[in-house]
């Protein structure tokens, strides 16, 4: 794909070469987060970190894309995307690429970060390190808090085969004489329970001054399997576990969504067996027997030097060294100025940038509203919240104290359904109107609203964001939010309340932009409009930051923009199935990734407009699922001064990063940016930090 020479007045834009893969897309972003591992200008502790999120970024790939792709097959169904890569192609292109990946992860992990940990006096202690007062005390701690909830299962006529859960940590064991019964089977399975911690952290008083010790479940479980079968000999222990497909399968036609997603949620854990990871010093005989007992193929299998399942491996030290260094959120002056948070709307638009500025007055917002006697309504939606959640909280006293709560659940937000349901639960007891957005519609705009008494009137009060309400994800996501008391944005708020809780055509909106019904279109207008300005000469330039980019009318605008001669830069964490710098194509736009400390979600798009600035915040993607399959909010950033804010600090500053970039190849490779000869690094994130921050 490589200098791609081509006639701008002769091209199809429907050529598949000049788009990348969706799934291999995907792949690449989790290279890029397996590469921080790497990166020395982490913390080690985080280094670790890294290399566990990647970790548990594959279980979702194969758990949602791999089982997808695999269904595809097996069915027929399905059809190519722009890139025009059956499924096959594309499964084979991901079984080259991440057997190769997970032998660099373990490589990473066993002969990089455990011995650099191991200098930091951070040990994870393999069996034949084991002192014998340390071996004492896991043979003690074996006994009491492991052995009696594990269940050995022999493997004859009477027990066939267990059904294995999703992601489960298991063993196969090979043995040697005859049990109590005179059976003889010579192979057994052992379930490690999900109720056991997968490192358990060894006592002071056994070790050395000073130093972190811990021992992985599976070193204990080896060292002691022979006791789960008496008077038998086992001649080996190997760790496995398989991944299923974990994606739900719900009829939009149910008449009740909670109920028949509870029934779905009981069967993702037994899904459809599409990976296999087992220790490399398995026989293979042994790994024939498990991929013939989960119908998969020798491309399915992982072989790994260390712990099968690397994502339960996060935890924590008192070593701040090892860490990223604490940052206390700012909160924006207006909020501190005043002592209710509607005087401090009152007096202009506020603009929180998380994490580096607290999420604290959306939640305060919530809590003054809660107990204000002005206060009428609040509306609010929810898509991920979390377990223990301020937001429901407050939406539960406001509903006690006689407001008029609404809530709007997705319980469809994937992997999030069971706290979602428990949440929606919670607030109907309360006495909220809870409702479940709108069949065959995934509701994942941020917005709340508020109506409150003003004078003889009412007031609207607005918060619109481009991330969830989740106090956990706004402290290590970068999100923007909104809080505003506008009157024309305020009421669009409330029309699009009112479509995703009563029935009736699209609402005409003054400020926002939704999908399914206006975003796309807009944005297509806006690229067009640029289009128009190269080609008459005038100024023209888009910069767009997102997660993903898969829509293909978009990228086909997009490379019609470039090739007119619009400027055009995409910071893109993610997914980018568009093809930077082909010559007559798009040689004008260039791709960008930013990976660091916090994850990048912030969604701002902004176009020149003949001078006008068009800057918009979204909680939409350009993906398809997003403008067509979802209800999504697209705000203005109108106030100059705020505007100019997003422009430098949103765009600018990740445009400038030096240190945590990569650049999209038109091969669909990624390069890692770094500073030129002369250049001093730029951090985005950590300039953020320092203007917002109190790093």
């Amino acid at each position: 794909m490589n200098d791609i020479a081509i006639d701008p007045s002769a091209i199809d834009l429907n050529n598949p070469d000049y788009y990348i893969n969706r799934e291999l897309s995907l792949l690449q972003f989790n290279l890029r987060v397996l590469e921080q591992a790497m990166d020395e200008n982490h913390p080690l502790m985080e280094r670790l970190n890294f290399l566990l999120i990647f970790s548990s970024n594959m279980d979702e790939f194969f758990e949602i894309r791999v089982a997808g792709l695999k269904n595809r097959l097996e069915t027929g169904t399905g059809q190519p995307g722009p890139d025009g890569m059956l499924a096959q192609e594309i499964l084979d292109e991901i079984a080259r690429v991440t057997h190769e990946a997970v032998q660099r992860q373990y490589h990473i992990l066993q002969d990089i970060l455990l011995p650099a940990l191991a200098e930091e006096g951070v040990h994870f202690l393999r069996r034949e390190h084991w002192t014998p007062q340390q071996a004492d005390w896991v043979k003690k701690y074996f006994r009491e808090q492991v052995y009696p909830v594990l269940t050995p299962i022999a493997l004859d006529p009477a027990h066939p085969f267990p059904r294995l859960v999703n992601k489960s940590l298991n063993f196969i064991v090979p043995l040697d004489g005859k049990d109590a019964f005179g059976r003889s089977t010579g192979l057994a399975i052992v379930p490690a329970p999900r109720s056991l911690p997968r490192l358990i952290r060894l006592p002071e008083h056994i070790c050395e001054d000073g130093n972190d010790n811990f021992i992985f479940l599976s070193s204990m479980i080896h060292a002691h399997v022979s006791d789960l079968f008496p008077g038998m000999t086992s001649t080996g222990c190997y760790q496995f576990r398989v991944t299923r497909n974990a994606d739900l399968e719900v009829d939009e036609d149910v008449e009740d969504l909670a109920s028949a997603l509870k029934g779905e949620l009981l069967s993702r854990r037994y899904g459809d067996e599409v990976r296999l990871e087992v220790a490399d010093n398995c026989p293979r005989h042994l790994i024939d027997y498990l991929l013939e007992q989960f119908e998969l193929t020798e491309q399915d299998a992982y072989e790994v030097n260390g712990p099968v399942n690397l994502a339960r491996m996060f935890t924590s030290v008192n070593r701040p060294r090892l860490h990223y260094p604490p940052f206390t959120p700012r909160i924006p002056a207006a909020v501190r100025k005043t002592e209710s948070i509607f005087d401090a709307i009152d007096q202009g638009d506020i603009l929180m940038h998380h994490p580096f500025e607290s999420f604290s007055p959306v939640v305060n917002l919530l809590a003054e509203a809660a107990r204000d006697p002005k206060v009428l309504a609040i509306k609010q939606t929810l898509y991920r919240t979390g377990t223990n959640s301020e937001i429901l909280d407050h939406l539960e006293t406001a509903a006690r104290n006689g407001k008029e709560v609404t809530a709007v659940v997705e319980l469809r937000a994937r992997f999030d359904e069971e706290s979602n349901i428990e949440g929606a639960r919670r607030l109907q007891e309360a006495g909220a109107m809870v409702v479940y957005g709108v069949v065959g519609y995934k509701t994942h705009a941020k917005m709340l609203l508020v109506v409150r008494r003003d004078g003889d009137g009412i007031k609207r009060y607005a918060h619109v964001g481009t991330g969830n309400y989740h106090t956990k994800t706004t402290k290590i996501y970068t999100d923007y939010g909104l809080m505003t008391a506008e009157k024309g944005l305020c009421q669009d708020v409330h029309k699009i309340f009112q479509e995703l809780t009563g029935m009736g055509k699209a609402a005409r909106l003054k400020q926002l932009k939704h999908s399914p019904f206006t975003l796309h279109p807009s944005l297509i207008q806006w690229i067009n409009f640029e289009t128009e300005q190269a080609r008459a000469g005038k100024p023209a330039r888009i910069i767009a930051k997102f997660n993903s980019l898969t829509e293909e009318h978009i990228m086909q605008a997009l490379y019609r923009a470039s090739q007119a001669g619009v400027e055009i830069d995409l910071i893109v964490r993610g997914i980018c199935c568009l093809r930077p710098g082909i010559p007559g194509l798009s040689e004008n736009i260039r791709v960008r990734s930013i990976i660091g400390r916090f994850l990048e979600h912030t969604r701002i798009y902004h176009f020149h407009h003949a001078g006008e600035d068009l800057v918009y915040c979204s909680s939409a993607d350009w993906m398809d699922r997003n403008l067509f399959n979802r209800v999504e909010t697209c705000f203005p950033v109108n106030d100059p001064a705020l505007k100019a804010q997003v422009l430098e600090q949103g765009l600018g500053f990740y445009l400038r990063d030096n240190g945590q970039a990569w650049q999209l190849n038109s091969d669909g490779g990624y390069s890692r940016v770094r500073p030129a000869e002369g250049e001093a690094p730029f951090l985005a994130q950590q300039a953020l930090l320092g203007a917002l921050a109190g790093a």
